[in-house]
């Protein structure tokens, strides 16, 4: 009975973090995203699968072999912030896809997770097994953080609200998640269309731009694509693209086309396996090699892996097929980095 309830948890909280459903045709163009007067959608057709599919992949995780092996925890090690402020762009993958990004004297942190779960509930759901590579209060003072959409590997509320009460940064974020992060106890929220700037007051501070991501977005199994997702293109005295949580898209080349090459894209290479479920709506190193390809960046660092063990892939697989995608793509590896959490680059 012990392991019925077990896995009927990792069910739902897998649900939450990876399924998808049905995108509407409507399109009120209320909205630069499109939407339908309730739900927003994809720029381009979006493969869903059905819930019976995922509970198949869900089953042959639980009582199957196609799933591996992660360890409980390793303890990595910890590192110190350089400065408290750069002029000049460092960027600190502390894990997942909590990223801090200093740039023109301004501290920028995107999809802050300090939690020891992914997950709605603090006693089930997926479960870090590495610690963040910058202690929270090791932090700069953070003025700005950029959540991608409201999965709970990003948008995690904990965090936020310490966040708030240390340094009061303003919280960017995709239409209709304002109210959720207010009714949360956050304050300072702005939302943003796809396509959408946004600028700090400081006359140097970079300029933000949400962008499309081919995503969706839910808090529970009532509000799929209620809060829109996106990814954030930050222009300053260097060009930042952090993706946040994808799959692969014409959209990329889009924003090359509307944005110019960024210096740095910040792409997911992990949570991808399998792919005949996951392939819509994350990309595996491969399709992120070809992704900094079709945007033109200069560079690109690995994000979103190597923290949660949300899909089937092992923890040490997108490192080696990121070295094998290089290969392939004919890429210099030097030009597409697997960081170290916690290390200043």
């Amino acid at each position: 009975m012990k392991n019925v309830l077990v896995f009927l948890l990792l069910l739902f909280f897998t649900l939450l973090i990876n399924s998808g459903c049905a995108q509407s045709s409507v399109n009120k163009d209320i909205y630069n995203a499109p939407y339908d007067g309730k739900k927003f959608n994809n720029l381009e057709p979006f493969d869903d699968k059905s819930f019976f599919t995922f509970l198949k992949w869900q089953l042959s995780r639980y009582f199957g072999d196609t799933d591996t092996k992660w360890p409980a925890f390793e303890q990595k090690p910890v590192y110190k912030v350089e400065a408290a402020r750069s002029e000049t762009l460092k960027i600190i993958v502390i894990n997942h896809a909590c990223v801090l990004i200093q740039l023109d004297g301004i501290n920028i942190l995107t999809d802050p997770l300090y939690s020891k779960r992914a997950s709605p509930v603090t006693w089930a759901g997926p479960k870090r097994v590495v610690n963040p590579g910058i202690e929270f209060n090791s932090l700069p003072p953070i003025d700005l953080v950029l959540v991608s959409h409201n999965h709970y590997d990003h948008m995690d509320i904990e965090t936020l609200l310490r966040l708030q009460e240390r340094d009061n940064p303003l919280i960017l974020v995709g239409l209709k998640s304002k109210d959720y992060l207010t009714k949360a106890g956050l304050k300072n929220v702005v939302e943003l269309d796809w396509w959408q700037d946004f600028q700090l007051k400081e006359l140097s501070a970079p300029k933000i731009t949400f962008v499309p991501a081919q995503h969706w977005s839910a808090r529970s199994l009532w509000d799929k694509r209620e809060m829109l997702w996106g990814g954030f293109y930050i222009s300053g005295s260097k060009k930042v693209y952090f993706v946040g949580d994808t799959g692969f898209g014409n959209f990329f080349s889009l924003i090359k086309e509307k944005l110019s090459a960024p210096d740095v894209a910040l792409l997911p290479i992990g949570a991808y396996e399998p792919r005949w479920f996951m392939k819509p709506a994350h990309i595996n190193p491969y399709e992120a090699v070809q992704a900094m390809l079709d945007l033109g960046a200069e560079r690109s660092i690995g994000i979103h892996f190597g923290t949660f063990k949300l899909t089937d892939e092992g923890i040490d697989d997108p490192k080696r097929e990121l070295a094998k995608a290089l290969l392939e793509l004919k890429v210099d590896p030097a030009r597409f980095i697997v960081p170290e959490f916690g290390k200043t680059y």
